[in-house]
C-alpha cells in the first residue's frame, strides 16, 4: 500500500445522501473517491436486474479480489486520502474482508421512510436485501468486532441539518483536518461517477451543496411493513451518531 495515505471507508446504504457526501469528499484537494466499488460484483452474484446492470457489469471487476487490491492499491502523487463510497448490501456475507483492516471504517444511515419511498421510485417495489438496513446493521457489528476500532456513525438528517459541524466532527475523529471546500461544490457529472449515475444521481448533480433537511414522504401502505422492518436496526446505529 502507499504509504501516508488515509483510506475511509464509507459503509452506506441506497438513497441515504451517500453520493452528495461523497462530492463533500472530492471537492477536497487531497482526496480522491472511488464510487461503489462492489456493484458490479453484487450484480454478478445477486442477479438482480438494476438499471444498466449489464453494462455495469461489463465495465467494472465482478472478482471482488481485484477490487480489493485496487481499495489497497496505488494512489496518484499528492493524495492523501482516498474516499472509498460503499453500499453494505453490495458485499455477501461470507466474503473475505481483510482489506477493512488497513481501511478507516465510518457509517451513513439515514430514516427507513426516507430510504424506501425514493428507493421504490427507482426501482419499484424494494425487497428488504435491497435497503440495505439488514446489512448496514450486521456489518456495524462486524467491523466492529474484527477491527477492534472505534467507528463513527454519522445520520443523514444531521449532516444536512449542520455539515459544518457533523463534517467537522467527523473529520477529527479519524485523524483528518476538516477542510471547508467539503461544505459546497461545483454541479454537474463527475469523471468519478459510476456509469449507473443517469439512473440515480440526477438530484446530486444538480446540487452544489447539502440541502437542509425535509420531513419524509407519506410513506405508502404497501411499503410501510417494510419501513416497520427496517427501524430496528436503524435506532440501534443511531444510538452510536456522533452529535
Amino acid at each position: 500500500m502507499t504509504p501516508n495515505v488515509h483510506r475511509i471507508a464509507m459503509w452506506s446504504g441506497p438513497r441515504n445522501i451517500s453520493t452528495a457526501l461523497m462530492r463533500a469528499w472530492e471537492n477536497r484537494p487531497d482526496t480522491m473517491v472511488h464510487d461503489e466499488p462492489f456493484y458490479a460484483y453484487y450484480l454478478k452474484e445477486t442477479g438482480i436486474p438494476h438499471p444498466g446492470a449489464e453494462e455495469i457489469m461489463a465495465t467494472y471487476p465482478t472478482n471482488p479480489n481485484r477490487v480489493m487490491n485496487q481499495l489497497l492499491g496505488a494512489v496518484p502523487e499528492g493524495i492523501t486520502i482516498y474516499y472509498q463510497k460503499h453500499m453494505c448490501h453490495h458485499i455477501p456475507r461470507g466474503t473475505d474482508m481483510f482489506w477493512t483492516r488497513h481501511v478507516t471504517n465510518c457509517f451513513l444511515i439515514r430514516h427507513p421512510a426516507h430510504v424506501i419511498t425514493s428507493l421504490a421510485k427507482v426501482i419499484g417495489t424494494p425487497t428488504l436485501q435491497q435497503t440495505g438496513f439488514l446489512d448496514q446493521y450486521f456489518y456495524f457489528l462486524f467491523l466492529k468486532g474484527y477491527t477492534d476500532d472505534f467507528i463513527p456513525v454519522i445520520d443523514a438528517a444531521d449532516v444536512l441539518a449542520d455539515p459544518r459541524r457533523i463534517l467537522s466532527m467527523l473529520c477529527d475523529v479519524i485523524g483528518v483536518p476538516f477542510d471547508e471546500s467539503m461544505l459546497s461544490w461545483p454541479a454537474g457529472p463527475r469523471d468519478s461517477d459510476g456509469i449507473w449515475a443517469p439512473y440515480w444521481y440526477k438530484s446530486v448533480e444538480q446540487s452544489t451543496g447539502f440541502l437542509p433537511p425535509s420531513d419524509p414522504e407519506p410513506v405508502p401502505s404497501e411499503l410501510q411493513p417494510l419501513v416497520d422492518q427496517c427501524i430496528t436496526g436503524y435506532e440501534k446505529m443511531l444510538e452510536h451518531a456522533l452529535r
